[in-house]
């Protein structure tokens, strides 16, 4: 692997990915205290971004998964998330946090955190594409290398953002609070930026 490109795949990896350290250390303060939920987040973040980079890999290779129109739609993904999120913390309002069960609450969940890595991932998409493509098969593996190496960093830099005293104050008073909002804020994003529904 040649430095340029390690270089190179290291930058693009931090230019598409800082909106999912503010994701991420939602789902760490969720996860807070909780070994399980911990693993299960950073499982979910490794498949999430597996999925994007297996897109990105086959679109480059000149597959077309899927119309450009259809990225757009990746939004529902959050956005429904998010509500269901929403739904739970006000099932539960007026419950001490600490009573509910550690598994249900809202956000820990492997297939939660893949689904929101996948579909705040289109951005991603579209710029590895054509870096991949440019790379071609015999290029590509060192940026895949180096962008997974990047998702464990950019895992324990987000747990250790969550787990800052000053931060894990305002995550435990508005955790239940700030999920939702970021699972809906990113879908609605998505849908917007995309143009879904004519928006």
């Amino acid at each position: 692997m040649h430095a340029a490109t390690a270089v190179q795949a290291a930058v693009m990896f931090v230019a598409t990915n800082i909106d999912d350290l503010v994701v991420l250390g939602v789902f760490f303060g969720r996860a807070r205290g909780n070994r399980a939920a911990t693993a299960r987040v950073v499982i979910g973040q490794y498949l999430g971004f597996i999925a994007i980079l297996a897109i990105s890999v086959l679109g480059a290779l000149g597959a077309q998964l899927l119309p450009d129109t259809a990225v757009a739609y990746f939004g529902l993904l959050p956005l429904l998330l998010g509500i269901k999120a929403a739904w739970n913390v006000w099932r539960h309002r007026g419950e001490d946090d600490d009573d509910w069960d550690a598994d249900a609450r809202p956000g820990v969940g492997i297939a939660t955190v893949a689904a929101v890595t996948i579909a705040n991932g289109g951005d991603n998409i579209g710029v590895y594409v054509p870096v991949f493509a440019a790379a071609g098969p015999a290029g590509m593996p060192a940026y895949v290398i180096v962008m997974l190496i990047g998702v464990g960093l950019w895992c324990a830099l987000s747990q250790r953002i969550a787990t800052h005293p000053a931060v894990a104050r305002v995550l435990e008073r508005w955790e239940h609070i700030l999920l939702p909002v970021v699972l809906i804020g990113i879908g609605l994003a998505v849908l917007i930026e995309g143009g879904a529904f004519g928006l």
